[in-house]
């Protein structure tokens, strides 16, 4: 028995399958045929983009090339942080243990 992969969609997919819905006026059904994607997938596009566009933060992964890479960087902020942290700990440590004439 094999296991079912699932499907992943590249951002510009999802961004255009939930403007059809939030700009064109098409219905979530028609939108997930016309796209070849199931309906509640384009519902999460869809309450995806309307956040986006309020401004909130949505919970999903970001939409935009722009946005995956805000979050990218963002990501390497943080890991840069805490090595930052680290070394910083490494150092006060050693100095205490340095021998002294």
């Amino acid at each position: 028995m094999t296991k079912l992969k699932r499907a992943t969609y590249s951002a510009a997919i999802k961004l255009e399958t939930a403007q059809l819905v939030v700009d064109q006026g098409y219905t979530q059904e028609d939108a997930a045929k016309a796209m070849g994607v199931g309906k509640s997938t384009v519902s999460k596009w869809v309450t995806q983009l309307k956040q986006e566009r309020n401004g909130q933060t949505p919970t999903a992964s970001p939409m935009t090339p722009e946005q995956i890479e805000i979050r990218e960087l963002k990501k390497q902020i943080q890991r840069i942080e805490l090595e930052k942290d680290i070394l910083k700990k490494a150092t006060v440590n050693s100095i205490g243990q340095c021998n002294t004439l």
